[in-house]
């Protein structure tokens, strides 16, 4: 099978400033536990104080970006999969760009002249985390940089395409160009619920790119904010994970298929009007680091096997896999090969 480029990713590359912090410090910034937002005004001295207060690990992120480099992994094919986003010329822009190349991942950054590489702040307690997103130059992607011929033939080139729902807030015009595409030329177009705040506030956005999805991922917490939403009377995961399979689509070379994970509770998937539960493996608390990037590395697992054209069993399978070595670490880093057959 020619992978060559096969799977691009859009999104919003950040350097994620990750730390175990405290409840004082998440109370002072107020910042509840399993979230994801923007950066406001009030969280912007949060960086350096957590680079200054506790200990600090520097990761390529955006969640896209974790997704594509987790595939990018479980495949061990480089440049298999590219990715498209924006950072800034400076020194953060160039950590960002050494780590994915080194992980295999053809990237083709917009680099902006004057605005500072996206950062994002992992607040870890007790395992669990929250994201306060600073998004800086990934806000600056322009549509114009993905028409430009030698990106556009990134586009031309993949079958498949994953864009977290977070790019949403940044470029839906690039979104839209991506989707029609894989809607004219039979590929499969992929997105992400990413946050309750994409589901209340880009509903629009969201909403216009939904006929051209193919596969939807999110969380069981994004599923029940996109329903409310839309003002469906439910908050059954998997009531809500079929109305999105059945959502009308622009396209009907493929049918659309709803994927929730549920932390350690099963994954669900729907589609074609029924519901599969797949079981999550037990990993005891004691093995539990980080839950930061288990989804987007849930997601990269998935994407690994769906592109070479595996059952949806194994694509769970290999998703699970890859959000369980990620919780065992710190952030989404993971080991030199996977060991998963």
């Amino acid at each position: 099978m020619e992978t060559e480029g096969i799977l691009l990713g859009m999104g919003n590359p950040l350097l994620d400033i990750s730390a175990v912090v405290d409840d004082e410090f998440l109370q002072k910034y107020d910042i509840k536990l399993n979230n994801a937002i923007l950066a406001e005004e009030k969280h912007l001295p949060m960086y350096d104080e957590m680079d200054k207060k506790f200990k600090v690990d520097f990761i390529a992120g955006g969640a896209t970006q974790n997704s594509i480099r987790v595939c990018q992994w479980m495949l061990q094919k480089p440049g298999a999969t590219s990715y498209i986003g924006c950072i800034g010329k400076d020194k953060f822009g160039e950590v960002m760009k050494s780590d994915a190349t080194s992980s295999g991942v053809n990237v083709h950054y917009f680099e902006h002249e004057s605005v500072p590489t996206g950062t994002c702040g992992v607040c870890i307690v007790g395992g669990e985390r929250s994201l306060v997103a600073n998004l800086s130059a990934a806000n600056c992607y322009k549509v114009d940089h993905l028409k430009k011929p030698e990106n556009w033939a990134l586009v031309e080139k993949a079958k498949f395409y994953y864009i977290a729902g977070f790019f949403l807030t940044v470029s839906p015009e690039s979104i839209q160009l991506v989707a029609e595409h894989a809607a004219a030329n039979d590929k499969i177009f992929m997105m992400n619920l990413s946050a309750p705040f994409i589901c209340e506030f880009f509903k629009d956005p969201q909403e216009k790119a939904l006929p051209y999805m193919d596969y939807v991922f999110g969380n069981e917490t994004e599923a029940r904010a996109f329903s409310k939403a839309h003002g469906w009377e439910t908050d059954n995961v998997e009531e809500i994970a079929i109305k999105i399979s059945r959502w009308p689509k622009a396209s009907g070379t493929h049918k659309r298929i709803t994927v929730i994970t549920q932390g350690a509770d099963p994954v669900v998937i729907a589609e074609d009007g029924k519901v599969k539960l797949f079981p999550v493996p037990v990993l005891p608390k004691d093995k539990l680091v980080d839950t930061n990037g288990a989804g987007d590395a849930f997601v990269g697992g998935f994407l690994s096997q769906l592109l070479q054209g595996k059952p949806i069993e194994e694509c769970v399978r290999a998703g699970n896999y890859g959000a369980t070595v990620i919780i065992q670490r710190s952030g989404c880093t993971y080991p030199e090969k996977p060991d998963f057959n």
